[in-house]
């Protein structure tokens, strides 16, 4: 598999080929833009998923959901956040999906290696005393996966804003083989 990170880097300092003076990274992904708006054509649907699934995972680089998964562009709500957890935010997030667009699928999806089970909510401790102010969020890492997927159904299922519960399904995404495992609710 080839990367962004896998590719021919410019010597320290030098300007990407096709990059603007400052050459930032943005500028890259500006000018990558540019270049699939020369081919794109509106493939005229709207914002409402063809398999009316929502799938809430960790933003981690290394999984490409859309390939591990098999889906095409319009096929799914793609919700991520730093270990895939379900917080307000995703709960807001999936309630509009749902409630508005029509899904009635949600599939979460964590995975070995994740960051969160490095960090505690001494980071959020940490952050307090450089910056001088607590965020209001929490870390909500963990060091069980497993347990934590079993948490992030339960938040789904027993969401009063959510109008479908019965099919949540939970998942741990092995970053080594790109097979997901099945994590039963119980």
């Amino acid at each position: 598999m080839t990367t962004s990170a896998s590719l021919p880097t410019e010597p320290e300092g030098a300007i990407p080929t096709g990059a603007r003076e400052d050459g930032t990274v943005t500028d890259r992904l500006v000018d990558a833009n540019t270049r699939y708006a020369a081919g794109f054509t509106d493939p005229g649907m709207d914002a409402r998923p063809v398999l009316r699934v929502a799938v809430v995972a960790c933003m981690d680089a290394r999984l490409d959901l859309h390939a591990a998964l098999g889906l095409e562009l319009g096929d799914c709500h793609t919700i991520r956040n730093a270990g895939g957890v379900v917080t307000d935010d995703v709960i807001r997030s999936l309630t509009i999906s749902q409630r508005a667009l029509g899904t009635r699928s949600v599939a979460l999806i964590h995975h070995t290696g994740c960051g969160l089970e490095s960090l505690t909510e001494e980071f959020r401790h940490d952050l307090e005393m450089e910056v001088g102010q607590r965020p209001a969020w929490a870390v909500e890492s963990f060091r069980d996966v497993d347990q934590d997927v079993r948490q992030s159904m339960q938040r789904v299922r027993t969401s009063p804003f959510l109008l479908h519960s019965d099919d949540v399904r939970g998942f741990v995404f092995d970053v080594h083989t790109g097979l997901l495992r099945e994590i039963d609710p119980a």
